[in-house]
């Protein structure tokens, strides 16, 4: 299969925006003890850059409406790269704070813009396929480039992570600049106009299925080590192989969740994958202790948590079909809640002195409510669209 390559400039970006997101995780000791503070400060890097991304999103997007969506990517990828970059040298933690919060606002409004960018560049009918094809570089971060940055990041020095990821910043704005064709905006939108689409109860099922129903898969994801290692009885050591493990189903979720997309339509994809979610996260619960049966449904579960990505984005886009924009970068920020939604959840059952499979557990009821609100998504909307064929074709009968 030919890949297009007016999409690989997305992708690249995608594979930016992923190893600076989710490296740093396995670094937050070097870092800590390089800043001299604790491993529960240096964590708030993390937060500092997830309130980025929630801040950077509909602000970025509400002041670029009007300009043409190549500029916009290019102009986006140049703040991600420039603040990467500084913290690569950041002296102090204060400062480190700020930059990090700084580095995350142009993450949400990058895949907004790059979603509808994707779309236009699709063929109909292949909408789905293509955004999946720009989340494919979140997923290889997750597969190659989060191990090999974290392997460099000990080894050396957790300031050549920034730097790595800056480097590959200058190659997304090349290929931006290259590959990327110049596509047509509308100019007679503005911001308040784009923000229409949160008055519609459409939109904020959607949101709700990506917070909620999403944010059961990070219950798992959240404490995948302590239960990998005590629950499943995977040595430390290799935890490594765990997330590579993890990170090539990523890679096969994403690209299946664009083709099923299209093949039976968002709506009816989003239940199926909900609902194989649930059902997997009932076997890490139960199933856990069983090391291989463990390590098949990592790899389950690592497909099933990228899967979603590119139907639930349709499923917005089609909620907001004025606001296309602003509603993907909405979808960013959901996609944040329901990491912060699911760890801080799952870890209640911790907290109380359950067993490091329990989160699962709070993640079965949260994929529950989930698929409950995908389902009834689909009765509405997918109902209303029966409806509007079959007043069409009696229109037609009646004009013959």
């Amino acid at each position: 299969m030919k890949i297009d390559k007016r999409i690989i400039p997305l992708a690249i970006g995608g594979l930016g925006i992923g190893t600076t997101e989710f490296t740093i995780m396995g670094l937050l000791p070097d870092i800590a003890r390089s800043l001299q503070i604790s491993i529960p400060e240096a964590g708030h890097l993390i937060s500092a850059y997830a309130f980025g991304v929630v801040v950077g999103a509909p602000i970025l997007i509400g002041y670029s409406v009007k300009f043409p969506l190549k500029k916009v990517l290019i102009v986006l990828m140049m703040i991600f790269t420039l603040f990467n970059a500084l913290s690569a040298i950041a002296p102090d933690y204060n400062t480190m704070m700020i930059i990090r919060f700084l580095s995350g606002l142009p993450h949400g409004a990058f895949f907004g813009v790059g979603t509808v960018v994707a779309t236009r560049l699709a063929a109909k009918g292949k909408e789905a396929f293509y955004i999946s094809l720009m989340f494919t570089g979140l997923t290889v971060a997750n597969l190659a480039m989060v191990p090999l940055v974290t392997y460099i990041g000990h080894a050396f020095h957790w300031r050549w992570y920034f730097a790595i990821v800056a480097v590959i910043g200058l190659f997304a704005l090349l290929f931006l600049k290259l590959w990327l064709p110049m596509l047509e905006t509308n100019e007679n939108t503005h911001f308040m106009e784009e923000m229409k689409f949160l008055k519609k109860k459409q939109s904020w099922m959607v949101l709700m299925i990506t917070a909620i129903g999403f944010g059961g898969l990070f219950t798992w994801f959240s404490y995948i080590t302590p239960l990998m290692t005590v629950v499943s009885g995977i040595k430390e050591n290799q935890m490594a192989y765990v997330m590579i493990l993890a990170g090539a189903g990523m890679v096969v979720g994403n690209l299946v969740g664009g083709y099923l997309s299209d093949r039976l339509s968002p709506e009816k994809t989003c239940v199926l994958l909900l609902f194989l979610m649930m059902s997997s996260l009932v076997g890490v619960f139960f199933l856990s202790e069983y090391q291989t049966v463990s390590l098949v449904l990592t790899f389950i579960c690592g497909a099933l948590s990228m899967s979603v990505a590119a139907p639930i984005n349709i499923m917005m886009m089609k909620a907001a079909p004025k606001s296309e924009m602003m509603a993907a970068a909405f979808m960013q920020a959901g996609f944040n809640c329901a990491n912060a939604l699911g760890a801080f959840l799952g870890g209640i059952p911790l907290e109380n002195g359950y067993s490091f499979n329990y989160p699962s557990l709070v993640g079965v009821g949260m994929t529950c409510i989930g698929l409950m609100i995908a389902f009834r998504y689909k009765q509405l909307y997918s109902s209303q669209k029966t409806e509007e064929k079959e007043i069409i074709a009696e229109c037609v009968s009646c004009d013959q």
